[in-house]
């Protein structure tokens, strides 16, 4: 009887440990568990947390954003982040949506990043200090969730270890765009370097009693503005009734409208056919534009016009050439004009797509061509120099930039970033921008080389950054006004060519209707 009472008591006590054990486990299981998918977002990587199903954060230690098109260059800036630290130095953050849904955009992605890698190499093994470390800041498809980003890059600012000393990339102008650069140059005193975005209101407005929109901020790129003028003076001006304008009305795309505005500019001789909209539902979706752009189509051919200007993003330009081809109209030829977010209309373009733009196999014309400006392109230098006697500087300098960013890409000594494709100008732009970063930190530091200079110090360089000082840039000459716009920065005027696929250098075209002034000397009453 006393066996079996102990035995008892002894398997009660042993049950109830179990038990306990059991229930520890489960606690401290759920401890662990419970604050990653419940109490808060999941960590895609150190710096980057995930929202609404995207990573957003920064980093500069190899993540990718789960992008694989942009993995070997991220591991490169790793790998140059890794070899300068523990040696003064600035931070600069890459501010993109870094996970496109498309191959286009991931493509087009890995040309920006590449740009940013490449600039900041180039600049680490000059003679000028305090060395650059790069980080890439994703703010979620459409910048989105910038507001999340903006916070951290308050915090680098802030920090004497990071030292944050400017903010570049930008290639969307959308309304978020506009926020996030308002906040980082007005609230937070943070230098903006705009790269890619080229919208007007993404610019601050030139003259000397006006009151800068954005403090801090530059640009390497030209606005919208700027490249319709240049367009007009490379076209030398086109009869009213000739053209006609074709806009998206998608409220919140900030470049569409500005571009819009910056076609509907006044033209010689009779009216023309009035502006034909349409809306898209988002910037990569096309919806049911194609009804629409077939019926704008039938319009078209019954007005004189044959030159239309498209005010649209790339997806739906691809569409509307499409739909204007497959309109009979006797014969009839057009040329469709569009701003530099037609870069990389190419990646979108099918063989089925290049047929119906070709039209008849045996015409001599193709039925439709598209001409778009881009902000730079590789061949522009040698084709320009190759009609020049005096070889100018603002044609010689640039061209030297060029073949030094062609040759490090080549030999791929800056490390392994992937094949570099200099065609769609996104890695000459985004690379010109942490030059002209990197040479505005230099010159805020000229009195103490080495040492790591304030924010605001860097800002003030921008309007510095001419003459003497201009940055010779691989996409041209960048001389800022002292509202930190380029000063006459010329644009490539390319031409989407069916019959060859390619994309053919057609000229270089001037915002000031002419080149720009000897040794970049920023004329009086600019900016």
């Amino acid at each position: 009887m006393l066996n079996w009472l102990y035995n008892h008591l002894w398997a009660t006590r042993l049950k109830k440990a179990v038990t306990v054990l059991a229930v520890v486990a489960v606690v401290t299981a759920a401890g662990i568990v419970v604050p990653r998918n419940v109490g808060g977002p999941d960590t895609c990587a150190d710096g980057v947390e995930k929202h609404g199903g995207e990573c957003i954060g920064i980093n500069g230690s190899g993540y990718d954003f789960g992008t694989s098109a942009i993995g070997r260059v991220s591991d490169a800036i790793a790998e140059e982040n890794r070899r300068i630290d523990g040696r003064p130095h600035i931070t600069v953050a890459l501010m993109l949506p870094l996970q496109p849904e498309s191959d286009a955009e991931r493509e087009q992605l890995r040309s920006d990043v590449q740009g940013a890698y490449l600039g900041q190499y180039r600049a680490n093994r000059a003679e000028e200090r305090p060395l650059i470390r790069l980080v890439l800041a994703n703010p979620g498809r459409n910048y989105g969730q910038q507001e999340r980003v903006v916070d951290e890059l308050a915090k680098l600012a802030d920090s004497t270890k990071h030292n944050l000393r400017a903010v570049t990339g930008f290639n969307l102008s959308l309304r978020n765009t506009v926020d996030a650069v308002d906040r980082l140059t007005n609230e937070l005193n943070i230098p903006v370097l705009i790269s890619r975005a080229s919208a007007d209101e993404l610019a601050n407005d030139e003259g000397s009693t006006a009151k800068p929109r954005f403090k801090g901020l530059a640009r390497v790129i030209p606005t919208n503005r700027q490249q319709a003028e240049a367009l007009a003076a490379f076209h030398g001006g086109l009869p009213d009734e000739k053209t006609v304008l074709v806009k998206d009305t998608r409220p919140d795309d900030i470049y569409v409208d500005s571009l819009a505005r910056a076609f509907s500019r006044d033209e010689k001789g009779p009216p023309g056919a009035k502006d034909q909209e349409f809306v898209s539902p988002s910037i990569n979706d096309p919806g049911e534009t194609g009804n629409d752009f077939t019926l704008i189509g039938h319009n078209i051919c019954r007005s004189p016009a044959n030159v239309v200007y498209f005010a649209g993003r790339p997806v739906h330009l691809r569409l509307f050439a499409i739909k204007l081809a497959e309109v009979s109209c006797h014969g009839k030829r057009y040329k469709i004009v569009s701003g530099s977010g037609a870069a990389t209309l190419d990646r979108y373009m099918s063989d089925a797509d290049w047929k119906k733009l070709q039209g008849d196999a045996g015409a001599k014309e193709a039925a439709v061509t598209v001409q778009y400006t881009a902000p730079a392109h590789p061949s522009a230098w040698s084709r320009e120099l190759s009609g020049e006697k005096e070889r100018p500087a603002y044609l010689t300098e640039p061209q030297e930039e060029l073949e030094e960013l062609r040759r490090l890409a080549q030999r791929q000594g800056a490390g392994d970033i992937g094949p570099v494709d200099l065609d769609d100008s996104r890695t000459m732009l985004v690379h010109d921008g942490m030059r002209t970063i990197a040479k505005a930190v230099f010159m805020a530091n000229a009195q103490s080389p080495g040492a790591v200079p304030p924010r605001e110090r860097v800002s003030a360089q921008w309007p510095r950054l001419e003459s003497a000082h201009r940055v010779a840039g691989t996409s041209g000459w960048v001389c800022l006004t002292n509202a930190g716009n380029p000063y006459d920065k010329p644009v490539a005027v390319v031409e989407l060519d069916p019959r060859t696929r390619r994309l053919a250098f057609a000229g270089l075209g001037w915002p000031e209707r002419r080149p720009q002034p000897k040794d970049c000397v920023v004329p009086s009453g600019t900016g």
